[in-house]
This record gives C-alpha cells, structure tokens and sequence, in this order.
C-alpha cells in the first residue's frame, strides 16, 4: 500500500495480511502561517454612546458593524486617558501616563520612554513588520527613527515590500471636537440629516435647540467617519487581504459634546472597539466569533495585544495584558472587570483627577475639586453649545445636575454608572456604598504607590528634574511620592481628626509637602481658616514661588482676599512656562468664581519663553479681555 508522504489532518492505517499485522502512523504536517496582517481604524473624539451598535442612543454605522460579522464587539473597552496626546502616548508606549510623565495635553516638552523599552511598533519592524501610520501621532514621548517605515498622509500598507506582513494605522478625523465649532449663522441656516428629536440629550446637560444641534450634527458626522472607515476597508478586500488582517477599530478616547473629552466620565473614557477576526488566523481568538465581549480592555493593552498576535515577545516594561493571541483564554478575559484612568493638564487647564473603575461602579479621585470642570478653556470654549451652558449657570436658568459642572466637586465621587450613566448621583457619601468606597479607594491608591504616579510634583518640576529618565526618577522617589500621596489623603478625613498632620506637613522642610499641605487646606475650604497665619506666611516667604500661589490661592477662595495682585508678581518673575500655566491657572480660577476679584495686569514683564507658549497666550488673552 502506497502511504500519502503529506496529509492535511492525522490518520492511522492498518495493513493487515495472513502473515504480519502493520501498523503506520502517520502525523499532520504543521503549516506554518506567515503572521498576521494588523490595521487600526481610529476614529477621533468619539464614545460609545454615539453608535448604535453600543448604545440605542447612537446611530447606525453598517461599515463599522460589518467587522463583527466574523469578529468581536468590546463592550467594555475604555480610553486611560480622555484626551489626544495622553491617550496616544499610552497606546504607543503600553505604559499608563503618570508612570511616565507622558500624561500632561499638550506636553511643554517631550519625555523618554523606559530605558530597553521602545514604541511597540518597533518591536514590528525588527520582526520583519511594514508599519505605517497615516497619519496623526500626537504623543508626549521622544520619537525615535525605527517606529514608522511611513508616518505621513500618503502612508499605506501597498508600500511595502510583496508578501510582507504589514501593521497600518488609519485615523479619521472627521469626528474631531473642530467639527462642532461651528458659528451662530451655521447653527441658524444649516440643517443636520439627522433629525433634532431622534435622541435625548444627556441629562446633565441643558435641553436646548443648540444643544439637540450640536449632538445631530455630531451623529452626521459619526455617519460619515462609518463611510470613510468603509472605504479602508473595501480596500483591503479589494486588495485580497480581507482575509488574512486583523482589523481593529476604535474612538481614540471619548467626546465631544461638553463635559466629556478632558473629564474621567465615561463620556469622556468609554469608547466603541470592534476586531474583525480574519478567517485563517481565527486560531489566535478564544472567543466565540460574532459575540460581545463583556471583559474590560484598556489602551495600555493595545500594544501587548498587537505583538501578541504578530507573535512576539512582550517588553517586560509594558503595563497593559494582551486581550487576543496565544495564551489568552476567553475566560480570563471576561474575568477582567477593571480600568484605571487619569487627567492632568488639558492645554491651559489644570485639574488632577484619578478614576478606577471596578464592574458597575466608577470611583472618581479629585485632587484639587476646586478646579471645577467648567474652568475656563480657550479650545473648549470654541463650541457654542459649552458657552451656553455657562451662560445659562450664571443666567440661573440650569436644574441642580446641570448646574454641577460650574461648581466645585467633591474630594471623592463613587457612581454606579449601570443605574446612572451620565454619573450625576454621588454615591460616595451614601453610609450604604461605603465599603464600596473602602475598597475602590485602597485600588487606586495601591496602583499610584506601585507605579508611582509623578504627578505628585508639579509638572514643572518634573520637566527639570525627571523628564530625562521619567520612570527612574520614580523610582528613585517612590519614598517621598508615598508621602505626598498619604498628605494628599488627608483630605478624605474629618479634619479634626488630622489637623495635627497638615500642621506637620505645613511646617515642612520638604517644599512638596508643603505643597499638598495647602492643597488639602484648599480642599477642606473654610474648616481650615485655623490656618491662615501659617499660610499667609507660605504666601510671603516660601522658598517655591508655586507654594506661594498655593497659598495665595486658599487666601483667595476662602478668606476673602483679593490675592491676584500678589500672584501676579510671582508669575512676572517666572521663566518656567510650566510654572507659569500653573500660576495663570490660579489666576482665571480667582477670577471666574465670582468674588468680584480684578487685577489691572502688565503681562509685559513676563519672560518671552514664557509669552511664546499658545497655552501661556489663551490664558493672557482671557485674562486681558475680562478686565
């Protein structure tokens, strides 16, 4: 009997004859499969909650769902970060912002990746990778030369060489906040498609026509993003590679309606993902084709998941999981039920803010709330429907949700954003949530401690003393970070019960406790007045011209006095334009609280490297303007 020398799958053979009984076993040769093909469809500024296919409230997109055909539907994935640059910097570093100083829209300057760590695509291109991005990066880290064979508009996979697997980025913007800048003779004369009464506007916000406006001509939009993405893809079967690329798609954080890019709400966090698996690789998935996913993923799990399917090792300095590939079992990840998120600087605003979400509930960390979430932002404020929400707050005219978002937040906020998707009820103080509480907040703070977070020094300082080697910087602090996170924590306490400790720290030989010290005064507001003389003398001889500002801030927002004159000293003699956006942030907080505070200011003694930053200029600008 002739034996076959190759077979697709094992068979054994018996030969049986009066004289012998034979037995052949014959085994499957292994095919080896080239690795996969990966491209990311990225769309800008958009959540989850403006497509259908993720939430009743959005609209159709028939390109976008045609991947979950033969692919999967991420019910849970979410943004670390809820603006541009923080949120790319995460995805092409694997590595949560804080960690590396990377988190801070948009960068004064440029950090370094982890030592013997690079961006992921290079990782790619060592393994024989064609990678192109056409064509946004926006990232806070230093690029190198070996991430991108192209990086322009014109980048495309049919570039590279024949037969080479390929990782392409394509990133629409169409979607971007820009497109509903519109002006009041657009609004006025221009029709949306999509009609104004085909979905509710978010409870929070006001009902108004210019409102209903803005989310229909948002949804024309998202229709057109969906047309785009399917030209993309009609390229890739026009192009015969349908069926051998892993084709991801998702909103690069959320937005764009006021109140969510730039804030931890699941507006701004929860974005649409979706994977078509392609046919002959659908060995490397472990779910059910065709299914949602309800396990959480985050950005930080992009790149470990990107190499994981090309078949490569993941860097050891990556924070994030892969969540498809080898070794990567539906189980776990439907076991997955946490993200962590955090907000900083957005352009001139400043606001530090941390989020973990556990399963249903979202816990919000606020660590300035007197940086309330309306503070004045030029780019923001470009949209007409933000500055009618604040005209309506100051005209009287907004319901107690509404109204919210111009008033300053609690230390602490806990949502169960299942019940309450648009978290407009804190449950933090509720007696019934307070284990909840308990443990959300021990989460987050053993996640700031072990990475650490470097936002626990002012971001200038940080640029002069860490940006060379971010991580090792950390490192090297962890000690002193964990006490500026235990000052900082004060804030959660009655302040009877631990007075005594920001007396200690207000009395501090370290500047940075210092520092914390009377951000918590700042937080617990008026209960601190027992403090006042010490501040005051924070204000007039403290060695860091920011602990002055610090100081001057709690005299201002809590004592009464009109402290703007004084912070404008501070602020002429800085060269420093992180510290200086710090300082200008003080001053539009001051001004816009409606303590009647006003200031005549001579912005011409400021340094020019100062004056030279945009960030510096808006703020100059509306400064200038009100007065």
């Amino acid at each position: 009997m002739k034996i076959r020398s190759q077979i697709e799958q094992c068979v054994n053979y018996l030969i049986v004859s009066p004289m012998v009984i034979l037995f052949f076993s014959c085994k499957a040769e292994v095919v080896k499969l080239p690795p996969p093909n990966i491209v990311w469809l990225v769309s800008e500024d958009n959540s989850m909650h403006y497509l259908k296919m993720f939430n009743k409230n959005g609209v159709k997109t028939p390109n976008i769902e045609s991947l979950a055909n033969q692919g999967l539907v991420y019910t849970h994935a979410f943004s670390n970060a809820a603006v541009c640059s923080a949120a790319r910097s995460t995805i092409i570093s694997g590595a949560y912002g804080p960690r590396l100083g990377a988190h801070y829209h948009r960068k004064v300057e440029k950090v370094t990746m982890p030592l013997g760590a690079k961006m992921f695509p290079a990782y790619l291109k060592e393994a024989g990778y064609y990678t192109s991005n056409n064509s946004k990066e926006d990232y806070n880290i230093i690029k190198t030369n070996d991430v991108w064979d192209d990086s322009s508009k014109k980048a495309s996979w049919r570039n590279r060489e024949d037969g080479q697997p390929f990782f392409h980025v394509y990133n629409s913007g169409i979607t971007h906040e820009g497109a509903v800048h519109f002006n009041q003779k657009t609004f006025e004369n221009k029709k949306t498609k999509t009609s104004l009464e085909s979905f509710k506007v978010q409870p929070n916000h006001p009902n108004t026509k210019l409102f209903k406006y803005t989310n229909a001509l948002y949804r024309d939009k998202m229709i057109k993003m969906d047309t785009r993405m399917g030209e993309v893809i009609h390229q890739l079967k026009e192009d015969g590679l349908y069926s051998s690329t892993f084709i991801f798609y998702y909103g690069d954080h959320g937005g764009v309606l006021p109140g969510s890019k730039g804030y931890l709400y699941e507006t701004g966090l929860h974005v649409p993902m979706v994977v078509h698996v392609p046919e002959k690789y659908k060995h490397l998935v472990n779910n059910k084709l065709g299914e949602k996913v309800e396990g959480f993923v985050s950005f930080v799990d992009l790149a470990p998941t990107v190499l994981n399917l090309a078949g490569i090792e993941i860097p050891k300095e990556f924070d994030g999981k892969p969540f498809l590939g080898e070794n990567v079992t539906a189980e776990e990840i439907n076991k997955r039920n946490e993200t962590f998120s955090y907000a900083d600087r957005f352009d001139e605003k400043y606001d530090m803010v941390r989020a973990v979400r556990k399963g249903k509930y979202k816990y919000i960390r606020n660590y300035q709330p007197f940086n309330y979430d309306g503070l004045m932002n030029a780019y923001r404020y470009k949209q007409l429907a933000y500055k009618e929400w604040a005209a309506l707050f100051k005209e009287g005219k907004l319901n107690a949700v509404q109204s919210q978002f111009f008033k300053s937040k609690k230390v602490e906020m806990l949502f169960d954003v299942e019940k309450d998707p648009f978290e407009t009820n804190n449950l933090a103080e509720n007696k019934d949530f307070q284990q909840v509480v308990l443990e959300l907040r021990n989460n987050l703070n053993n996640r700031l401690l072990k990475m650490p977070d470097l936002s626990f020094y002012p971001e200038h300082f940080l640029i002069k003393n860490a940006f060379k080697n971010p991580v090792k910087f950390g490192q090297e602090h962890q000690e002193a970070i964990s006490r500026y996170i235990k000052i900082a924590n004060l804030s959660l306490s009655n302040f009877n019960d631990v007075k005594q400790k920001i007396e200690e720290a207000l009395n501090s030989n370290d500047a940075w406790e210092r520092y914390w010290a009377v951000i918590v005064c700042s937080s617990f507001g008026e209960e601190a007045n027992e403090f006042t003389l010490k501040i005051k003398e924070i204000a007039k001889n403290d060695a860091e011209a920011i602990n002055k500002v610090r100081a001057l801030e709690y005299l201002g927002l809590f004592n009464k006095e009109n402290t703007l004159g004084k912070i404008a000293q501070v602020l002429y003699k800085s060269d420093n334009v992180g510290e200086a956006l710090l300082i200008l942030n003080t001053m539009v907080l001051l001004t816009d609280n409606d303590f009647g505070y006003s200031e005549n200011y001579n912005f011409q003694l400021l340094s020019k490297k100062v004056t030279n930053n945009q960030d510096v200029k808006n703020r100059i600008k509306y400064l200038a303007n009100k007065y």
